[in-house]
């Protein structure tokens, strides 16, 4: 399974359904919502700042993560953006794969 960093932003609307609903009644349903596409939540934290809420989650594939992230914008109560997270290991392999690259403007 992939890993994803969800950073979410809810609008003001958002906020008084968190209210309403409470914390862990977000966090059951996001972890239904992953579910439902064969992933699950690793960890959750409510934050201050920018973002409101910080998940890592795995996923099967981007198609999945991607399917969930419009289904959940589309909401129009919360704004995310999903980062795909690379183990130090897949970071050591791209590290080594023998590619060729010529900068713009540099020597041919």
């Amino acid at each position: 399974m992939a890993k994803y960093l969800i950073q979410a932003a809810y609008t003001p609307e958002g906020l008084k359904g968190l209210a309403k609903e409470t914390a862990s009644g977000r966090k059951a349903a996001v972890q239904a919502a992953m579910k439902a596409i064969k992933g699950k939540v690793e960890c959750m934290y409510f934050t201050f700042g920018d973002d409101d809420v910080i998940l890592v989650v795995d996923a099967p594939d981007n198609v999945s993560i991607a399917a969930l992230s419009v289904l959940v914008s589309s909401s129009g109560l919360v704004r995310i953006r999903t980062t795909p997270l690379l183990t130090v290991d897949e970071m050591d392999s791209a590290l080594a794969m023998p590619l060729k690259y010529r900068s713009p403007g540099s020597e041919k």
